[in-house]
This record gives structure tokens, sequence and C-alpha cells, in this order.
């Protein structure tokens, strides 16, 4: 056992060993009940079950960190830290993933997951990981350095009369069947495809595939992997959703197409699948009656696109919370996408030193003749403000394309821009961008 800190009073953080795995999926089954539950959340103890088995390619059990009451030896408080690869306009970094944040409700407000998110950023940064990313409650992340600065959730959903009917006498253009093994690289091209419409994804090698495909012990709360292909069985697409209802509806996480398919005439078969497979889904123990399917795909996607129609309900998007703890370093990671953007803009080839002031602290992003030479902390002056000013941490919201320059201007009447030239700059290097996380979980 590791005993990382003495927090007094007979508690000790320390990290969680293969012993803890059943008080661990008590502990988060019972912490993290839906309002109303009368029992344990089932899906969470699947999903901490999973993540202690061993069989998750970038976790293990040691990932969790506990806070022990040493003379009971309950856990009080727990938390942990999952590493994953995004992919910024296709440049990869690392990430590190905070989730499953609880404490007992007798031991709430002494500072104990603010101990832990200090374990959890160190072991973050020690993985070379340049980003740390959670989704919560609104504004409490806030306060551990993090900023709402990523769509989070967005969708459409349709009802069961959006379902066309096939035509009689008609056969279905495309079949929609369980994927295997060997279909893993089908998707995880089509997955490549997909992320390049949006700034930020999280990125899928094989083995984490593979753990979609058949990792999860329990079928119910692993991700049901299927193939779209067409009449003479040749692959098209592929469709993700849980093996279960959430609430009344079927959500599909992931919906991709091939060049060249055509999303309009396949899109239908589709919906007839998830009707036929919600239905089924009805007749699991505790499920309510079907009544809709939800794709959960961002704000845009081709499927919107396809059937407008058919998807009457918008779901706005809530946030990701992103902490970056060396801007400059992230920036420079950055450079390319940056000095493409540049590139393409009215200030290519452009030299000179774009000052950002934070209120302060601030930032350099020096270039010369269109690259970025170097970006480096900055101490603004008494009397500068720097091309342009941003609040705490509004700055992370332009820099993960959330919201755009004029967009955070309008919010904050102390973001200010101060030169003609920073306003063209900012514009050109971080303009406004859609983003979809399907985060590895």
């Amino acid at each position: 056992m590791e005993l990382i800190e003495d927090l007094g009073d007979g508690l000790v953080l320390r990290r969680a060993t293969a012993a803890d795995t059943e008080a661990l999926v008590a502990f988060n089954a019972d912490i993290h009940r839906e309002s109303g539950d009368e029992g344990p959340n089932p899906f969470i103890t699947a999903w901490v079950r999973d993540l202690t088995s061993g069989a998750h390619p970038t976790f293990d059990v040691g990932d969790f960190t506990i806070v022990e009451d040493s003379r009971t030896g309950a856990i009080v408080s727990s938390l942990n830290l999952i590493s994953q690869t995004w992919s910024y306009g296709g440049l990869p970094f690392g990430v590190g993933r905070i989730e499953l944040v609880g404490t007992r409700p007798d031991h709430r407000r002494r500072g104990l997951v603010r101990r832990q998110m200090a374990v959890a950023h160190r072991w973050s940064s020690e993985r070379e990981e340049l980003v740390q990313a959670i989704t919560g409650i609104p504004h409490y992340y806030r306060r551990f350095g993090y900023e709402m600065a990523l769509d989070h959730g967005a969708g459409r959903t349709g009802y069961l009369p959006h379902v066309p009917d096939l035509a009689t006498d008609s056969v279905e253009g495309f079949r929609v069947r369980p994927s295997t093994v060997a279909d893993i690289p089908f998707i995880a091209s089509l997955d490549e495809q997909a992320r390049s419409r949006s700034l930020v994804s999280a990125v899928r090698d094989g083995s984490l595939w593979r753990y979609e495909l058949e990792g999860r012990h329990e079928e119910r709360y692993r991700s049901a992997l299927r193939i779209v292909e067409r009449a003479d069985g040749r692959p098209a697409g592929y469709v993700i959703h849980p093996g279960e209802l959430w609430s009344t509806r079927l959500f599909v996480e992931a919906f991709e197409m091939e060049p060249g398919a055509s999303w309009l005439a396949a899109t239908p078969s589709v919906l007839r699948y998830l009707r036929t497979t919600g239905e089924t889904y009805q007749e699991q123990p505790g499920s309510r009656r079907f009544e809709g399917f939800t794709f959960s795909l961002g704000t845009e996607h081709p499927v919107y696109r396809a059937i407008p129609d058919r998807l009457p309900r918008s779901h706005p998007p809530y946030a990701w919370y992103l902490r970056v703890p060396d801007l400059p370093r992230f920036l420079r990671h950055l450079a390319p996408v940056l000095e493409a953007r540049l590139a393409a803009s009215v200030a290519a080839s452009h030299s000179g030193d774009l000052l950002l002031g934070f209120y302060g602290g601030g930032l350099r992003l020096s270039f010369r003749d269109g690259r970025l030479a170097s970006t480096e902390a900055w101490k603004p002056p008494d009397d500068d403000r720097g091309g342009a000013s941003f609040p705490d941490l509004a700055f992370l919201q332009i820099l993960f394309g959330y919201r755009s320059l004029s967009e955070l201007e309008h919010a904050f009447a102390d973001c200010r821009v101060n030169t003609g030239e920073a306003r063209v700059l900012l514009n050109a290097l971080f303009p406004k961008q859609p983003s979809h996380v399907w985060p590895v979980q």
C-alpha cells in the first residue's frame, strides 16, 4: 500500500490496490446514486469493476486515490485519473481525465477533494499529459484551476413516429450487424475521418477499440459496436450505442459513413435498426418504455443534415472543464496548427510579439516570418496590458474554439482587445470551431 499523506484526525490519503476493489465498487455505487435511486447505481458498479479489473488499456486500480478512515478502514473520499490521448487540429496530446470524484456527506468541506486533485495533477504531469479534463457539476471545479471551455453532450432527438417504415415489397438498402475484432481497422479508419470534423476529439488505438468491443464484463454496460453494411455485405459505416436505454431513449454515441456512401440513403435503415433495438432493450429488467432515439454527436454532424425533419428536438451542449497547467508549453505543442492558421490568414508571414494579459500574469507569443518562434510567460507592467486582456481563465475558451473573440468580449466586460493588430492575430490564430469528445471510460 502506498501512503501518500497522513491527513490527521485518523484520515490517510493513499493509492488504491487490488484489495480495495470491492470497497471502491460499493463506495462509488452508493455515493454516485442518481436522485431517487433506492439502491446502488448499477452503471457505476459495472464501470468501477471494469476499471479495477486490469483489462483497461490505460488504467490500473492504482489510478484511484482513496481517503480512508484508518480507525474503521472505511473509504470516505475517492477519485481517479484515466490517461487518454486527445487531438487538437490533428495533433495528439496527452490528457488526464479525472472522474468518479466523491466524498461521504459527513466528510465534505474538509479539503479532501483538493488534496486528491493535487495528487492527480501530479500524476498527470509525471505522465507528460498537457491537459486535465473533467465533467461535473457547475462551477465547482473552477476552484482547482479549471475552465469550462469545450462543448460536451450536444445532440438531436427523434421519436418513434419519426422512424420511417420500410415500404411494402421493398428491400432494406443497408443492414446493421454486430461487429467483430476483424472490423476494428475499418472502424478505426472511419473514426479518424470523423475526428477531422472536430477541433478537439478523443483518439482510440486498436487496444481501446478492442476494449470497447469486448473488454467490459457486463454486455449491458458495454458499447455496442455495429457495422452498417450494404445489401451485398460490403461495410459502409458504423453506429455505436450503449447496451441499454438511458431513460426512455436509445443514445447513439458514434455514427459514421465512409466517403462516397450516402447518409441520406443509409440513415433510414439505421433508424429502423434503432427502433428494433430499443424495443428489445425495453424488456431488460428495470427499463422504461422505449420512446425515441438521440444522436449524441455534438453540435454539428452529417446525420443532422441528412434527416433534419426526423430530429425535432435539439439538446444544447454543457461543457467540459479543462485545465492547462503550462500554457506556454501547450501552445508550443500546437505550433503547427497555429502556424497553418496564420499562413491562411491576412497575417501570413507575420513577425512580431503578441502580448496577452491575464490580470496578474500573461503570455508572450513571438512570431518570426509566420513561425511561432517562442512562447513564454509574461508579466505585464502596471501601465501595459498588452495587445489584449483576458480575465481569469477565459483565454482557454478561445484556445479550444469554444467561443469566438467577439463572444468573449460580449460576455466579459474586462475582456479587452487593445490593438487592431492583436484583434487580427487572435481571430486568425483562435477561430471558433466545433468539437466533439466521446471520451474513453
